[in-house]
C-alpha cells in the first residue's frame, strides 16, 4: 500500500511516499520517494498549485504511472473542530479554509494542495492531519486568555498550540529511549526550525505549549516575532499601521530576520562567530527566550524526565544547542561537547548532556511525514 504525504509550508512543498505492508502497517513502512519544491513565490515557481504540478510530474515518473492508495496532508491549524485526522471532502476543505486567517503562512497553501490533490486523484482517500490536534488536552486554565468570554464564544479566541504531530512523534521516541511508557512520560519538547515552539508533556499529554491562537506566540523564530507586548500593536495602530501591515511585520519581517538581517541559522551562527554583533544578539535573544520557557515547562510538566530538541535547528545546529545548554545550568544540566557534535545530522536520538546531568537532554530527529502517513493509514485502513 502506497501512502503519499504532502507537507505544504509557507514557501515550500515537501512530499514523501511510503510503502506499507498491510500485515505490519504501523512500523513506519519503507520510504520509496521524497522531494521538495522550494522558494515558492520567490523564484520560478509562482504558487503552490504550480508546485503541486511539479510534484505530480515527479511522482508519475517515480511510480511508473501507479496511483497512490491514500494521501495524507499536513494542515497547521485545525481550530476547535478538528481533534484528530479527518477524511477530506469539499465540506472539510471549506472548514479548513475558514481557518486561513489564523495561520496565514501555512493554511492557505495547505488548502491549495488539498484542492489540487482531490482534483488530481478524485478516487483516492485523502486525510488531513492537524498540528493542533495533539494540544487538545491543554487544561482550560492554560488555553484560556484573560479576555472577555464573548471573544472566545464568538471568534474562538483561545490558545491552540502547533507542531503537535512532531511533538507526539519525538516524545514517543524519547520515552522509548528512556525506557518509560509513553503514558508515564513527562518532558519538555522543543521543535526548533524556521517556526519554533516548546511543549510541556505530562503523562504523554500536552499540558502547556508556547504557540497560541496562531503560530506567532512564544519563541523567537525565523521571520516571526514570538512574544510581544500587545500594547506595542495598539501603539502601532495608533501610529497609522493597518492590520495587513501588522500581519506582515509580525509574520514575515520579525524574528531572526529582524534581529540579524537573515533567517538562516547557519548564516547567523557563522556571522556571530566572526564577531557580528547583530547575529550575536539574535542568538542570545532566542536562546534566552527558549531557556526561560524550558525552565517554566519543567514546572508545568511536574518535573521533566528529559528535555528533547528537534526540528531543523534542534537537530543540526550544534552551536545553538551549546548556547542553550549553557543557560540550563540551574536545572542541573551540563553539555557533553563531543556528544553535541555527534548529534548533528544523526539519524537516531542521542543524549548531549553529561551523564551526571539532573535531566537528560536528547536530540531526536523528527519525521512528521512518517507520523502523517501512519495517521492516514490508521484512518483509511488497509486492503
Amino acid at each position: 500500500m502506497l501512502v503519499l504525504v504532502l507537507n505544504a509550508g509557507s514557501s515550500s512543498l515537501k512530499y514523501s511516499v511510503r510503502r506499507f505492508d498491510p500485515a505490519q502497517p504501523f512500523t513506519g513502512g519503507v520510504r520509496i520517494a521524497k522531494g521538495i519544491v522550494e522558494q515558492i513565490g520567490a523564484g520560478e515557481v509562482a504558487d503552490h498549485l504550480q508546485a503541486f504540478d511539479i510534484v505530480s510530474g515527479e511522482l508519475a515518473e517515480v511510480l511508473g504511472g501507479r496511483t497512490v492508495d491514500a494521501v495524507g496532508h499536513r494542515v497547521v491549524h485545525g481550530g476547535e473542530r478538528f481533534t484528530g485526522p479527518a477524511l477530506i471532502d469539499n465540506e472539510i476543505i471549506r472548514a479548513i479554509e475558514q481557518l486561513n486567517e489564523l495561520a496565514p503562512l501555512h493554511n492557505p497553501p495547505g488548502v491549495q494542495c488539498l484542492r489540487a490533490a482531490t482534483r488530481a486523484w478524485p478516487k483516492v482517500a485523502q486525510v488531513a492531519v492537524f498540528d493542533t490536534s495533539f494540544h487538545r488536552t491543554l487544561p482550560e486554565p492554560v488555553w484560556r486568555y484573560a479576555l472577555p468570554d464573548e471573544l472566545y464564544r464568538r471568534y474562538g479566541i483561545r490558545r491552540y498550540g502547533f507542531h503537535g504531530t512532531s511533538v507526539d512523534y519525538v516524545g514517543r521516541r524519547a520515552a522509548d529511549l528512556l525506557g518509560v511508557p509513553w503514558e508515564k512520560f513527562d518532558g519538555v519538547i522543543a521543535h526548533l526550525g524556521n517556526g519554533a515552539s516548546v511543549t510541556a508533556v505530562n503523562h504523554g499529554r500536552s499540558v502547556d505549549t508556547s504557540m497560541g491562537f496562531t503560530p506567532l506566540e512564544g519563541l523567537v523564530m525565523g521571520t516571526r516575532s514570538g512574544d510581544v507586548d500587545p500594547g506595542v500593536l495598539v501603539f502601532l495602530l495608533r501610529k497609522g499601521y493597518d492590520a495587513e501591515e501588522l500581519d506582515s511585520l509580525l509574520n514575515r519581517d520579525s524574528g531572526f530576520k529582524a534581529l540579524a538581517g537573515h533567517n538562516d541559522m547557519r548564516v547567523i551562527t557563522e556571522a556571530a562567530a566572526a564577531g557580528n554583533e547583530e547575529a550575536e544578539l539574535a542568538l542570545e535573544t532566542a536562546a534566552h527566550r527558549l531557556a526561560r520557557y524550558i525552565g517554566g515547562y519543567h514546572v508545568a510538566c511536574t518535573g521533566a524526565q528529559a528535555v528533547v530538541l528537534t526540528g531543523g535547528i534542534g537537530e543540526n545546529s550544534a552551536p545553538f544547542r551549546a548556547r542553550l545548554l549553557a543557560k540550563l545550568g540551574p536545572l542541573g544540566i551540563s553539555l557533553d561537547a563531543a556528544a553535541n557534535e555527534d548529534a548533528t545530522g544523526a539519524e537516531e536520538g542521542l543524549r548531549i548532556s553529561t551523564p551526571d546531568s539532573a535531566i537528560p537532554v536528547l536530540v531526536i530527529p523528527t519525521d512528521e511525514e512518517r507520523a502523517i502517513a501512519e495517521a492516514t493509514l490508521a484512518l483509511v485502513g488497509t486492503p
